[in-house]
């Protein structure tokens, strides 16, 4: 338990960004799923829609520093290979 002012402040705070950056990361991840979902069906045109839906959340994540930029960027390109070998 903070004993300072200040620090009770800092833990409030902090306390209020975690639920906010859990909620970040979880909404990143569930437009993820839909993607691998979607391409998990053979879905190409879902595949692709979902993919357009989850290209933004993933780098908002970034962007946020919910998730690193070039982790953000190498899942982007995974999923967009992913999508793309459906069409062939």
């Amino acid at each position: 338990m903070a004993n300072i002012r200040s620090a009770a402040k800092a833990a409030r705070k902090a306390k209020r960004r975690e639920a906010i950056n859990t909620a970040r990361k979880s909404r990143v991840r569930s437009y993820v799923r839909k993607v691998e979902e979607a391409i998990a069906s053979g879905d190409e045109k879902a595949a692709r829609e979902a993919l357009r839906a989850a290209q933004p959340e993933i780098v908002r994540g970034a962007n946020k520093r919910v998730m690193h930029k070039r982790a953000a960027a190498r899942k982007v390109s995974r999923l967009t290979k992913r999508v793309k070998a459906l069409s062939k």
